[in-house]
This record gives structure tokens, sequence and C-alpha cells, in this order.
């Protein structure tokens, strides 16, 4: 009987050890307040001062498209009319060690620590102050060659990722990337940013519904992101009951025959 209440222990001990619960898979849980309602402000994210590497796509515009030709790199387009990464970085404006983009006709100018915004009206000014008058109705665009980012860890599918779209936040990040795996550990993502005062890190838990009013939950263009594994990983007892229940029988057949072997 001791024997067998000693076995029925360590079949309990293990199967509840080992299985993932369901608690540490569903993302945005509402952990404070009673209800089925959550409202959560999610925080805005800020604007990205641009730093040594950062690759922009400038546009200029005006009614006479000949006027503003000679500003502009050489651009070669898909046969779908748009432009594709590679053709965006060559052909984009990268910024130099110096924090200078180097421009046909404008030459250098100074973009480090200067928002997208700002570096376009800094543009604009320049245009029409040295070459152009208020009725050639200047239209200057200037973006980010894509929002890149690293992901790395327990997650679908691993390395630099590239999204054409001005803001992405954790939850699209993680998504683009194939999901978190089921022993990855969504309690302690690792968010490794560069700024231009240093490197900054931190952990978020993507299960609690409150990670929407961290500043970490906007993205930075250049983050890198990290997903630890669980224990339940490296444990080797199985992720779910039926996977741990399996590893309990085998272990259990296994000491069994030794012990009928041994006893022969």
């Amino acid at each position: 009987m001791t024997k067998n209440c000693f076995y029925l222990l360590l079949l309990i001990s293990v199967f509840f050890t080992s299985c993932i619960p369901v608690k540490d898979l569903v993302y945005l849980q509402d952990k404070g307040t009673a209800g089925n309602e959550t409202t959560v402000s999610a925080v805005e994210s800020k604007p990205y001062r641009l730093q040594v590497n950062d690759v922009l796509s400038v546009d200029i515009k005006a009614i006479d498209p000949k006027l503003v030709a000679i500003f502009k790199s050489s651009e070669n387009s898909n046969a779908n009319g748009g432009k594709s990464e590679s053709e965006l970085y060559f052909n984009g404006f990268t910024v130099d060690d110096h924090g200078n983009i180097r421009m046909p006709i404008l030459g250098e100018i100074n973009v480090i620590g200067y928002t997208l915004e700002e570096v376009r009206l800094k543009i604009e000014k320049k245009l029409l102050e040295e070459y152009f008058k208020t009725e050639a109705n200047i239209f200057v665009t200037v973006k980010l060659s894509g929002f890149r980012y690293t992901i790395n860890g327990e997650v679908g599918s691993t390395g630099t990722k590239t999204l054409f779209q001005e803001h992405v936040n954790i939850m699209e990040a993680i998504a683009n990337a194939g999901d978190i795996t089921i022993v990855g550990n969504r309690k302690a993502v690792t968010i490794i940013r560069q700024t231009p005062t240093g490197v900054l890190m931190n952990d978020i838990d993507l299960t609690d519904v409150n990670v929407m009013k961290s500043p970490y939950y906007y993205l930075q263009p250049n983050d890198y992101v990290y997903v630890k594994p669980l224990k339940q990983k490296t444990w080797g007892t199985g992720q779910t009951g039926i996977q741990s229940i399996g590893t309990i029988i085998t272990l259990l057949s296994l000491a069994t025959t030794v012990y009928l072997l041994l006893k022969n």
C-alpha cells in the first residue's frame, strides 16, 4: 500500500509540475479587475529619433516633375510599381557615422537625433531657400526604408524582420515572427533598445493586459526582442497533460522492467 501511494504521489507531482498552465499561454489577461470588460489606454509611441545606419527614403515632388528629378537617387521599381526591400536599401540614404545623409545637389544633411518630421521640414526649407519658389509647390516625404527589428528565442521564425508601417507594437512583431511557441515564456519577454544615450533592456509580461501601458509596448526601429524558454522545455517531461502521462508511463515501464530483470 505504501508503494502504491508513492507511485500515485509521483504521478500527481510530475503531472502538475511538467504541464504548462493555460494562464501562462494566454495574452493580455485582466489580472487586476473583475468583470468582462477591460479598458486600457495604450501608451502613445514616442517619435523615433534617427540613429547611425538608419536608411531613409526621401521623395520630392513638384508641379513639374522635371524640376525635382535631379534631387532624387536612381529609382528601380518592380513589376508592381513598388520597391523591394533591397532596392529601398541600395537607393535610400544611409545615416553615416557623422550623423549625415548625402543627397544629390543638396549634399550632406545632418539628421542624427532628428525625427522624420523634423528631417522633412529641414529638407523642404533648404529646397525653398536655395532652389525653388513657393509657387513650385514642393512636396517632401521622408520615411524609414522599412521598420526593422530582430527577434530571437522561442518563436516560430527568428531573425531580422521588416514591416512596411510606421508603428509596430510587440504583439504585431511576435505575430509576424510566427507567434511564441508553447515553451516560450510570455511573462518575461526581453526588449533591448539602442538609444542615443546608451542601451536599454527591459522585460515585459505579455500575459498582463497592462503591458499596453508600458513604454516598450510599441517597438522602436532596430529593437532586439528575445523570448526566453520556460523551465518545462529543459525538464523533458512533457508540455501537456497527455505528454506528461506518456512520459510517466514510459518511466514506470522502464522501472518495472529493470526491477523484474534484477529480481530474476
